[in-house]
Order: structure tokens, then C-alpha cells, then sequence
């Protein structure tokens, strides 16, 4: 059993390796489609080392049912970072960061809709909170004009289509051990990203030794360790906190984009950014109180 210090440690270490994201996306020079198609792709290739032996042996047990549910999954998570990615180069990267993380109040109102889950207690004043946070932030940026609000949109569809993601995976993962799951899903996903790289004539091919460098760090650090290490911890932490932890996601994203791009945060943002973070917090406590354990 991991000692309480070594799992708080795991948490700021995993919660500073998905930070790096957004900035490394922004490093690497590449167009939106082809980073986040290599940022699935090598991180598969990673993960394929301890991944294929064990899934030999499960695949030919996997239903028809499992197989459509893996391929919406993946399907669902290339959509993810292709929307996510692409908000990164239209709008301010605490604004994309800050947007993209209201995805448990997606994930809660697909539960309320899809599985008649009721919302109770505070989990509806959260979801009101965060919802006036999104206005006030992309509200602030109609005036910065239409890339800004584009860029906003973009952050939150990717919010959406993670949260469906995450639907997809609660069920799946109640038969499929993490690591095959998270295998299956990020190959689908890395081929969704291939094709339609590829239909929009991007270049994936012809990069600096400094792009690959990039890349390859996007799908270490971020994906291989950071989410790995989130993915870990829910064997000893309940979702619910594990979720409400990833929330320093933006917050140091935010501080490391005013390092490395000087990009520092409007005052809508700071106050729409509080507002979804809080109401983001309340929504995953209710949650906790109503289905600990996650």
C-alpha cells in the first residue's frame, strides 16, 4: 500500500507533467493536427513495449460490444486533442487550459441525460458557477476578435469530447486492465489524427530535429507520465479527488506561459478562471459524496 507522502508526491509530480502540454504543443513549431497525431503516436509506440504481450492474450476475448465502445472511445479522444490543440493557436493558452478542463461538467450532464443520474446538492450551483466562468472568458475575448473566440470554442468542444471519452472509459474499464485500455484507445485516436492530417494536406513528415525533439517530449511527459501517473493513483484515490487535483493543470500552465511566451492572463480570464475552477471543484465533491470511489 503507497504511504499518504508518496502519493501526494505522485500527485504534484503527475499534475506538473500534464502542465507541460500546452507548452510544449506551442514549442514545437508544428501545426495543430500533425502534433497532436504524434503526440498519440509515439506515446502508443511507448506503451506498446509492455502493452501487446498482455493484449494478445486478452484481445480474442473482447465483445463486439467492447470493440465498438473502444473505437468510439479512441474516436471520441482524437477529437479531443484535435479540437484542443487547435484552440491552443487561436487563443491565449491560460483561456484554452481553463476552458478545456470544464469537461467533468460535461461528463455530469451526459450522466444526467444518457444514464437518468440525478444532479443533487451543490453539483448544480458548481455547474452555474462554471458556466458564467466560460461566459465571462469568452465574452472578454469577442472584443479581441474572432480568432480569440474561435480558439475558446475549439477548448470547449474539446471539453465535450473528453467528457465522452471519459463516459466511454468508465464502463470499459470496468473489464479491461488500464494500460491495455489506454494502448487501444491512444493507437485509435493516433490513426483518426493520421487521417485527417493527411485529408487537410498537412505536412507530417518534414520537421526540424527540434520538432521531433518536441514531439517526443509532448508524448513522454505529458501523456506517458503525467497521465500514467494519474491513471495509477485512482488504484488508491478515489476519481473524484484524482479530478479535482487535475485542476492545478491549468493553473500551471497559466504560470509557464507567462515564462515562456509572456502570455500573462486578462482580468476575464482571471475571474472566469476562478469561477470554473471552483464550480468545477464543487461539481467533483458532490460527485465524491454521491459515487466515492469513482
Amino acid at each position: 500500500m503507497a504511504s499518504q507522502r508518496n502519493l501526494i508526491f505522485t500527485l504534484i509530480i503527475a499534475t506538473f507533467a500534464v502542465s507541460w502540454a500546452s507548452i510544449l504543443i506551442k514549442l514545437s513549431g508544428a501545426e495543430a493536427l500533425p502534433t497532436a497525431f504524434y503526440r498519440m503516436a509515439l506515446a502508443s509506440a511507448i506503451l506498446a513495449i509492455p502493452a501487446v504481450p498482455r493484449l494478445i492474450k486478452i484481445f480474442p476475448k473482447l465483445t463486439g460490444q467492447q470493440l465498438i465502445l473502444l473505437f468510439l472511445s479512441g474516436l471520441a479522444l482524437g477529437l479531443h486533442f484535435a479540437t484542443w490543440v487547435t484552440s491552443l493557436f487561436y487563443t491565449t493558452i491560460s483561456n484554452s487550459v481553463i476552458l478545456v478542463a470544464t469537461q467533468p461538467v460535461f461528463l455530469m450532464i451526459m450522466e444526467t441525460i444518457l444514464l437518468k443520474e440525478k444532479i443533487v446538492g451543490k453539483a448544480i450551483l458548481g455547474m452555474l458557477m462554471a458556466l458564467c466562468g466560460m461566459i465571462i472568458i469568452t465574452g472578454g475575448d469577442i472584443s479581441l476578435g474572432a480568432e480569440h473566440l474561435r480558439g475558446d470554442l475549439l477548448a470547449l468542444a474539446g471539453a465535450f469530447f473528453a467528457g465522452i471519452y471519459l463516459l466511454i472509459g468508465r464502463k470499459l474499464r470496468v473489464d479491461l486492465n488500464n494500460l491495455e485500455y489506454i494502448f487501444i484507445v491512444y493507437s485509435i485516436a493516433a490513426l483518426f489524427l493520421l487521417i485527417i492530417s493527411l485529408s487537410y494536406n498537412e505536412n507530417i513528415t518534414d520537421y526540424p530535429a527540434r520538432t521531433w525533439i518536441f514531439f517526443l517530449l509532448l508524448a513522454l511527459i505529458p501523456t506517458v507520465v503525467g497521465h500514467s501517473l494519474y491513471n495509477w493513483l485512482l488504484k488508491y484515490i478515489p476519481a473524484y479527488r484524482v479530478a479535482t487535483v487535475i485542476l492545478g493543470e491549468p493553473i500551471g500552465a497559466t504560470i509557464l506561459a507567462i515564462f515562456f511566451f509572456y502570455q500573462i492572463p486578462g482580468w476575464w480570464t482571471m475571474i472566469g478562471g476562478v469561477m470554473i475552477l471552483l464550480g468545477i471543484y464543487i461539481v467533483l465533491r458532490q460527485s465524491g459524496k454521491t459515487k466515492p470511489g469513482g
